[in-house]
């Protein structure tokens, strides 16, 4: 999007350099890198960079008023509620659209956000890798705040471990070695020494947790969940006789369950920003647009855009069952921003904060970016596309 970073970059692009970082990456984690990393970087300028960060403290100011958790307090289903619930929670990512205006001017829009951790352990690794066979300029980093990789490691530490033993502390998720994203597990447990634990292999005990630790039972005292609950509870093959971490456990949650729904496409309808697109709740609208053509379904809880309905027609909504759980979002045209070998891509970014429970506000941290040349962005929808997938955006200093 900086033209002349984009054209220096592409020019000296090679096909070797971008299989050499494939091989050193899958030299450090075989076998785990299950998505597609894009053949480069996106550069941000500071005015584009700033306007991502000045919706970002919108919506945190909106978070840290006190009618938020009234606001929310529907969001979490009453089966999923988890007790023990903390003032904040300890991760934030927003994700926005890079547009266009009427000027040919870029701007971001504000799509999803989440309360909830994504690969802040791989954001670390990778980024360093494609270092090692791309030349950054000068001036740009994927972090933020004064932050470069050792220090943010720090950060994440204090935050996941604190001041308990590594061995209390564990990665929560259901089958890890089956998540697209196991990458980024084993990246957390280099990263931090702390195991993965599969929640099949949680015994618990009244309040207590328990795993099996190098043959001993071993006493959990943090949580850095990755479960998300509304997923586990729609698996079609859920284990039985899990353990049940609804009840009053004893156990420190980063961050706490509750927050993925409270903090979700359910807090959208509730925010007017330029911004942000404009969004409703289903079941609350009272007249439906008449250039419905401009809007897009979206389920509440999804996962890596399954269910999103994007050419949109009346009879679409007629077969909703349960219109509390979809919003209706007005439409952003994602710029063709990003030169490539063949046909442009389209670029998201996603703000990646973290919050200690001592602090006022969250800390903005890293970042991490997804190319696409389909309608929406994700694998799925850009197979045997090149120059898309995963990535990092590198911002102006």
């Amino acid at each position: 999007m900086i033209e002349n970073r984009r054209t220096y970059f592409n020019k000296h692009f090679t096909n070797d350099a971008y299989q050499n970082m494939l091989n050193e990456i899958e030299y450090e984690f075989p076998n785990e890198l299950d998505f597609r990393l894009a053949e480069t970087p996106v550069f941000i300028d500071k005015k584009l960079g700033n306007q991502m960060k000045e919706v970002c403290e919108f919506i945190i100011d909106f978070i840290k008023d006190p009618k938020f958790n009234l606001l929310t307090e529907k969001a979490v289903p009453s089966n999923e509620m988890v007790m023990n619930e903390n003032k904040h929670p300890h991760f934030l990512a927003f994700d926005f659209g890079i547009c266009e205006n009427e000027k040919g001017e870029y701007y971001p829009a504000l799509l999803e956000m989440q309360g909830f951790p994504t690969l802040f352990g791989f954001q670390a690794f990778y980024p360093s890798i494609l270092e090692n066979h791309f030349k950054i300029p000068s001036g740009f980093s994927n972090y933020f705040n004064g932050y470069e990789k050792n220090s943010y490691l720090n950060f994440l530490k204090d935050l996941i471990i604190g001041n308990e033993e590594k061995k209390h502390v564990i990665l929560l998720e259901l089958k890890p070695e089956n998540q697209k994203t196991r990458i980024d597990f084993k990246c957390t447990e280099k990263f931090l020494g702390i195991k993965t634990v599969c929640l099949t292999e949680i015994i618990q005990e009244g309040k207590k947790l328990y795993y099996n630790l190098n043959g001993k039972k071993t006493q959990i005292k943090r949580i850095y969940n990755r479960i998300i609950f509304d997923e586990l509870n729609s698996t079609k093959d859920k284990p039985q006789n899990l353990p049940d971490l609804t009840v009053d456990i004893e156990v420190e949650w980063i961050t706490h369950p509750n927050w993925f729904y409270k903090i979700s496409k359910y807090t959208l309808p509730f925010l007017r920003h330029p911004e942000i697109p404009e969004t409703f709740f289903l079941n609350e609208i009272k007249q439906l647009p008449h250039d419905l053509e401009n809007y897009v379904l979206k389920p509440l809880f999804s996962f890596a855009g399954q269910g999103v309905i994007i050419d949109l027609k009346e009879s679409d909504l007629i077969s909703i069952e349960d219109p509390h759980n979809w919003i209706l979002q007005r439409k952003v045209k994602y710029a063709d921003c990003i030169v490539t070998p063949d046909i442009p891509a389209k670029a998201e970014i996603r703000l990646m904060y973290v919050w200690k429970d001592e602090d006022e506000r969250p800390t903005l941290l890293t970042n991490l970016a997804r190319l696409s040349k389909g309608k929406m962005i994700g694998t799925r929808y850009n197979k045997d596309k090149e120059w898309v997938g995963g990535s990092v955006a590198y911002f102006e200093k």
